[in-house]
Formats: structure tokens, C-alpha cells, sequence
């Protein structure tokens, strides 16, 4: 028995190396891609480096639950083909040890990316996007830090030019210079001395004192001029603007989901089928994440030692792991069509026979060689 748990050991090992660097470089991809956009947008409506350090944070969540089932098939694959390399797998399979005996060892150790995956799911995925969102709409509210940077020509949308000579640190605006050409037909252009922003229930409103309006019909020609003593200039359309009282489906606690009434369907603007799925949808990436390695082991044990390496057994895994993922999706889409929840859990119940038969056939060369040595 020691022998046997050494063998665990020994395997666990390797999986859980594997796994830790395949995670940390898919998120790392990941990441970079996201923090690109995210780097641009943030940065150049005017937010602190902090802030954007604090959404990649709240953002990793759910990157890392994406790959963390890739990154334990990738690990599985990777070890048994780094055993079969060196021999090491036919040692094993020469000791007496059966292909599905190999396999316990990735099975804890999917049970493990499992449980990851799940805390994932129903814990931190939706604490990050409730707080994401949150955040999100506090900055879309504070238009001075995303809209207005004085001594800078800033164009928070096409056709639409804003300057402001100084921002007091009352957030009094001097100097205001705003082109609107948003309308085809007639271009806008508003000066005033100084401006205020004022927040309304119908959204931020721009208040301009002391100015001039400039009216330019492009299809007479014909410039118009207005002065005014005060001017109200609605800057809604110029920020996105969002209700943090609105919850989306990420961020529902699973046991809401399970439960979903008419209320949290007006609330989050799905259906309830909608909201049952996505509940269910996270038991279902927290189990993929038990069934890819599996999967990925079982077909790498197909097939003996090869000179030219185990490209077939590599290649069979990924078609698994394609199957899978494309069982999962139809399945999604039968359970939003109307089919009853269980069909949602038809990936997870292919991955494991598919499994199971893996291992029956990757076990039936050595009974026969069993065989063939005894006689």
C-alpha cells in the first residue's frame, strides 16, 4: 500500500506542477489581453493606475475559471506523454498497475481542479462581478475624472470636441470651449466663461455661464449667434451610463438562481430558464474541469511505445476534449430551448464514459499479453 500511495504521490506531483504552470501562463495570455483594452480605456478617461490595477484584479476570477479546465487537460496530456517518453509509464504497466489504477491519481487531482473551479463559480466569480459592475458605474458617474481634463482638446464621442482652459479645485470649469456636429445638418459650437457640472435624475447636465452659441446650418451657410446668461447642456449620450441597481445573471448568488421567480427575472432582464441554466452552467464548468483531465489521461494511454512519438494519442485527446466542449454547448442550447436541466449535465456524463471507455481498451492489450505469456 505504500508502494501504491507513493505512486499517487509521485503522479500528483507532476499533475499539480504541470497544472500550476499551464494556469499561470493561459492566464497570463489572458490577462494581457484584457488589460490592453482595459489599460486604453481607463487610462485615457482620465483614471489613476490604481484603478486600473483594482479591475485586473477583480477581472481574474473569471479569467482564471476559463483555464483552469484547459489547463488540467493540458497537464495530464503533458505528464503521461512525458511518462511514455521515458519509458517511465511502461515500467509502471509492467509492475501489474492497470491503465484505470494510472488514472486514480488524475482523478484526485480533477477532483481537486474541481473543487477550485466550483469555490470559483459560486463564490468569487460573482463577488468580483457584483463589485466590477459597481465599480464600473462610480466611474461611469464621475464624469469630471472620465470626461473633462483641462488645458486638453478631448473628444468623449464622434463628432463632439470639448476644451476647458482650467478645472478649479471647486471643479468649477473656466474657459469652456464644446463643438457638437452631431447633427448632419447644422454644427453647434457653445463658449462660455465658466461651467458647472450638475448631476440630475434625468443624468449630468453641463451648465454653462457667460457664453455664446454659434449655429452653423451647412446647407444655407447661414451662422446664427445667441448669447446667454446661463445655458443647460445635456452630456448623458457622452458617458455610459449604468444602473448599479440592476443586477446581472454573473452576479446572482447560485442559490438565488436555483430559485428564480418573475421578480429576479425583471431585475437582471432574463428569463427565468435563463437564470436556471447559468446556475446550472456552474456546476457544469466546476465538473469539466474533473472531466478534461480524465479525458485527456485515458486517451494518452491508448496505443503502445512509439518511435515516432504519441502524436495520435495527443491528437485523439484534443478530438475528446472538442467533443465535450461541442456536447456542452448543444446541450446549453437544448435547456434554454425548453429541454429539462438534467440534458445540461450531458457533457459532463460524455466525458466520463468516454473515459471509462478509454480505459477498457487501453486495458486490453496488456490482458492479452498477460495471456499470451502464460501460455
Amino acid at each position: 500500500m505504500a508502494r501504491l500511495g507513493r505512486l499517487d504521490r509521485y503522479l500528483l506531483s507532476q499533475l499539480l506542477m504541470l497544472f500550476g504552470f499551464f494556469s499561470l501562463v493561459l492566464v497570463l495570455v489572458y490577462w494581457i489581453n484584457r488589460a490592453v483594452t482595459l489599460f486604453d480605456q481607463l487610462i485615457s478617461n482620465g483614471q489613476t493606475a490604481i484603478v486600473f490595477l483594482e479591475f485586473t484584479a477583480l477581472s481574474l476570477p473569471n479569467v482564471i475559471r476559463v483555464v483552469l479546465p484547459v489547463s488540467a487537460f493540458a497537464a495530464s496530456v503533458y505528464v503521461a506523454n512525458r511518462l511514455r517518453g521515458e519509458s517511465e509509464l511502461v515500467i509502471m504497466q509492467s509492475s501489474g498497475f492497470s491503465p484505470a489504477r494510472l488514472a486514480r491519481p488524475v482523478a484526485i487531482f480533477g477532483m481537486f481542479c474541481a473543487l477550485v473551479t466550483l469555490v470559483l463559480t459560486h463564490l468569487l466569480v460573482p463577488l468580483s462581478s457584483g463589485r466590477l459592475d459597481q465599480r464600473a458605474a462610480e466611474i461611469a458617474q464621475d464624469v469630471t475624472a472620465g470626461l473633462l481634463t483641462d488645458g486638453e482638446f478631448l473628444h468623449p464621442t464622434d463628432d463632439v470636441t470639448i476644451f476647458i482652459r482650467e478645472i478649479t479645485p471647486e471643479t468649477e470649469l473656466l474657459g469652456l470651449f464644446l463643438s457638437d456636429a452631431r447633427d448632419p445638418r447644422k454644427r453647434l459650437t457653445y463658449t462660455a466663461r465658466r461651467g458647472l457640472l450638475v448631476r440630475t435624475d434625468d443624468g449630468p447636465r453641463l451648465v454653462m455661464y457667460s457664453g455664446l452659441v454659434q449655429d452653423l446650418d451647412l446647407r444655407t451657410e447661414r451662422l446664427a449667434t445667441t448669447r446667454f446668461e446661463s445655458l443647460s447642456f445635456d452630456i448623458s449620450d457622452l458617458v455610459e451610463m449604468t444602473d448599479d441597481m440592476r443586477r446581472d445573471a454573473s452576479e446572482v448568488p447560485t442559490w438565488e438562481l436555483l430559485t428564480a421567480g418573475p421578480a429576479l427575472s425583471d431585475e437582471t432582464g432574463d428569463s427565468v430558464t435563463e437564470l436556471v441554466y447559468e446556475a446550472h452552467e456552474r456546476f457544469t464548468q466546476g465538473l469539466s474541469a474533473l472531466v478534461t483531465p480524465l479525458v485527456g489521461f485515458a486517451a494518452m494511454m491508448l496505443g503502445g511505445f512509439s518511435r515516432f512519438g504519441a502524436w495520435r494519442q495527443i491528437t485523439g485527446a484534443i478530438c475528446g476534449l472538442i467533443a465535450v466542449e461541442l456536447v456542452d454547448n448543444i446541450a446549453g442550447a437544448q435547456v434554454l430551448a425548453g429541454a429539462p436541466w438534467p440534458v445540461a449535465y450531458a457533457s459532463i456524463a460524455l466525458g466520463l464514459i468516454l473515459t471509462a471507455i478509454l480505459l477498457l481498451l487501453a486495458s486490453r492489450p496488456a490482458r492479452r499479453a498477460r495471456g499470451a505469456a502464460a501460455a
